[in-house]
C-alpha cells in the first residue's frame, strides 16, 4: 500500500491542434488537501477529467487510489467522487431524496441511514424534507458535498467548489473540506481564489502553459520570493472581513 493517493507522470492532452497538457507530473499523498492553481484555460479541469476517467489522455500515466485511470477505470470510479463547478443536486427532490438516490445508485445497504447521517453531518437535517430548489447556494453546495461522500470515497475531486458563493457560504464549505481531510479523505481542489488555496491546501501546484511550474507547500513557495520589505502600517480590514462582521452583527 503506497502513501500516494494520486500520481501523474508525463500527462499530455491535446484538443485538435491545441496542446493543453504538455507533460504534467505531480504526486498527492493520502489525506492531503492538494490545490491545483492556474489561469483560465490552463488545463485544470482537463486534468481532473482525466483523473476521474471522464477523458482519455494522449500519453503519460496516472494512478488514483493505486489504479491506472486508463487500464482500470471502473476501479478508479469506485474509489472517487467528483464535485464540479455546478452542483449535481436535483432541485425537484428534497435533500433527503437526493441522498437516497445516490445511495441506491451506488447499490448501498441502508440508504435511509446513510442519508440521515450525512444530513446531520452537513447541518441539513432541518431542511431535509424541503425541495432542494428552495435551498440557498451554500446549502446546495453542502448537499452536493454530502452526496459526494455517499459510499465513503477515498479521493474527492472538487473543481472550483465555491464559485458563486457568498463569503459566509464559502467559509462553511472551507470547514467541510477541512473535516473531509481530517477524516482521511484525499481532497484534490482547483480554485480561482488564491486565498482559498492559502487557507486549505497542504500542498499547492501551479499549472502554467501545460506544465507544472511549481509544486510545494505555501511556506516553501514563499521562500522563492525575495525577503519582504518591512514597513509599519496600520492594518486595514478587508472587504470580506467587513462584510462578515456587518452581517453577523445584524443577525
Amino acid at each position: 500500500m503506497t502513501d500516494s493517493a494520486i500520481t501523474t507522470e508525463g500527462l499530455k492532452k491535446s484538443y485538435k491542434k491545441t496542446e493543453v497538457l504538455k507533460g504534467v507530473d505531480f504526486d498527492v499523498r493520502r489525506g492531503q488537501i492538494f490545490a491545483l492553481l492556474g489561469s483560465n484555460g490552463a488545463g485544470k479541469t482537463t486534468t481532473i477529467k482525466i483523473l476521474a476517467t471522464l477523458l482519455r489522455p494522449d500519453s503519460g500515466t496516472s494512478f488514483v487510489s493505486g489504479f491506472d485511470v486508463v487500464k482500470s477505470p471502473d476501479k478508479v470510479r469506485q474509489s472517487i467522487s467528483l464535485t464540479g463547478q455546478f452542483t449535481a443536486v436535483d432541485e425537484i427532490l428534497t435533500g433527503r431524496e437526493n441522498l437516497h438516490m445516490i445511495a441506491r445508485l451506488r447499490h448501498l445497504d441502508n440508504p435511509g441511514g446513510i442519508a440521515e447521517g450525512l444530513l446531520e453531518r452537513f447541518g441539513l437535517t432541518d431542511a431535509a424534507d424541503r425541495s432542494a430548489g428552495t435551498y440557498s447556494g451554500g446549502m446546495k453546495r453542502r448537499l452536493d458535498l454530502a452526496m459526494s461522500l455517499v459510499g465513503k470515497p477515498s479521493v474527492i475531486f472538487l473543481d472550483e467548489p465555491t464559485t458563486g458563493l457568498d463569503p459566509e457560504a464559502r467559509l462553511q464549505v472551507w470547514e467541510m473540506i477541512r473535516e473531509l481531510a481530517k477524516g482521511g479523505t484525499t481532497v484534490f481542489l482547483t480554485t480561482q481564489y488564491l486565498d482559498e488555496a492559502e487557507e486549505l491546501a497542504d500542498r499547492i501546484a501551479i499549472l502554467h502553459e501545460g506544465r507544472i511550474v511549481a509544486d510545494a507547500t505555501l511556506s516553501e513557495l514563499k521562500k522563492l520570493f525575495p525577503p519582504a520589505k518591512v514597513e509599519y502600517v496600520e492594518k486595514q480590514p478587508t472587504l470580506e472581513e467587513i462584510f462578515l462582521h456587518m452581517t453577523r452583527e445584524i443577525q
